[in-house]
């Protein structure tokens, strides 16, 4: 599940999820090559002569039918990409820039659509910047309708006038249940509520236009907000702080009593549990186990009921970290791995993880000894080293600003499988005083 943010500041896409609106898609489809045409400017098409258009085009056709027709393509489309699928994902060793022949280089040398991490909930968030669209020549538009989720959650911020008629319109068409998942936001601050907003790789255009729209709101620049200084963290709190503060906390137990408890909970009830760390759960539960646990209050997981409970409170956790625990000075050298000849990247994982600070490395080595003990389980659970990989990959290390583009997630998850497939032989020679394993 994914949360998705369309910055639609300057020009405006639409792309429909798959069997939730097919029987629009056509039409947006056109609509959206006329939003991209160089002469053409959304505030210029009146309502008027898109009603004739919808007319020309619902005419000779009823929904039924379109629905049906654009439900086959679907299938047909998803039949050629599992074809492709092999030749569409990098391999771990190659380079992370993608090739000129790439399938989607003409999407990806835009820097249209971007990862920015994950929400409070583990969920992935990917934006799409709309302000980077080049004119429909310059670009395959039929590559970004590929970009179907089953999305948790759509943010459009900076919807325009041209926006909002068409969600009038096809409103009657679209499944309640899909509707709710969309979210109007007017300024980039509102993002603020729902998401980690300092993540976000927002485009300078789309921050321009942000400061426009307010200094026009009322006729004047809005009064700037003051910003009330950093709270001090609670004695008891065990989210959002350093390691060593919840050392110095718990009287000098280097593991965080969050994983020691999550882990503890997840390998003696769910080690063979299918696509473990990969659902989410309720997110409501998920702020109160995490107000328990900064409260000093006992958790005691048996009474949600949930396994998925413990294990996004675990990423949750690792995410909210003041610094990733494999630090921000990492960054670099993990960037590096796919760099290095396949036959020594074990050996240049083992020196980074040398180079940490001690608490760093026991928790990580905790961590990595419990996630090893999981893929062991794989057969069962279905999470590999890989698929671990990719779960954990962005929860242990991230830029010192910003979130990491998509050409770093590559590295990133490829060392952390190093990590967890190697976990024996990456850190046995190391031992620290005082170390604890699952």
């Amino acid at each position: 599940m994914e949360y998705y943010i369309f910055f639609c500041s300057i020009q405006v896409v639409i792309s429909p999820p798959k069997n939730t609106i097919a029987c629009t898609e056509a039409v947006f489809k056109r609509l959206w090559l006329i939003e991209n045409q160089e002469e053409s400017n959304p505030a210029t098409i009146s309502q008027q002569e898109l009603g004739l258009f919808l007319t020309e085009n619902m005419s000779e056709i009823d929904f039924e039918e379109l629905a049906e027709i654009e439900l086959q393509k679907d299938e047909a489309e998803h039949a050629i990409m599992e074809k492709r699928k092999t030749s569409f994902t990098p391999a771990a060793c190659e380079d992370t820039e993608l090739s000129i022949n790439h399938p989607y280089y003409d999407v990806a040398r835009h820097g249209i659509v971007q990862l920015a991490g994950d929400d409070n909930s583990g969920r992935r968030v990917i934006t799409f910047s709309c302000c980077r669209m080049p004119p429909s020549h310059q670009l395959n538009h039929s590559r970004l309708l590929e970009y179907k989720k089953n999305l948790k959650a759509l943010y459009v911020v900076h919807p325009t006038n041209f926006i909002k008629i068409l969600w009038n319109i096809f409103k009657p068409l679209i499944s309640h249940k899909f509707g709710k998942k969309i979210t109007y936001l007017n300024y980039l601050s509102d993002l603020r509520e729902h998401l980690k907003y300092d993540q976000l790789n927002i485009p300078e255009d789309v921050i321009r236009h942000d400061q426009n729209l307010r200094d026009k709101q009322k006729g004047r620049p809005p009064p700037s907000a003051k910003v009330p200084p950093p709270r001090p963290p609670l004695p008891t709190q065990q989210f959002g702080v350093s390691l060593q503060y919840l050392k110095d906390k718990n009287k000098g137990q280097l593991i965080p009593p969050v994983m020691k408890q999550t882990v503890s909970y997840l390998k003696n009830k769910g080690l063979r549990v299918e696509g473990l760390f990969r659902r989410s759960a309720s997110i409501q539960t998920i702020k109160e186990v995490h107000k328990l646990y900064n409260q000093g209050k006992p958790v005691n997981f048996d009474d949600y009921g949930d396994i998925h409970i413990p294990a996004v409170i675990l990423k949750t956790f690792l995410r909210e970290l003041p610094q990733p625990l494999l630090t921000f000075e990492s960054y670099d050298q993990i960037l590096g791995i796919t760099g290095v000849e396949s036959s020594l990247r074990v050996t240049r994982c083992k020196q980074v993880i040398q180079g940490l600070p001690e608490h760093n490395y026991v928790v990580l080595k905790y961590l990595i000894c419990f996630l090893h003990m999981v893929s062991q389980e794989s057969i069962y659970n279905k999470m590999t080293g890989s698929n671990l990989a990719c779960v954990f990959g962005l929860n242990l290390i991230w830029p010192p600003k910003g979130a990491s583009s998509l050409s770093a997630l590559n590295p990133l998850n490829h060392f952390t499988e190093l990590l967890i497939d190697f976990y024996s032989k990456i850190f046995s020679s190391r031992t620290v005083p005082g170390e604890i394993l699952p």
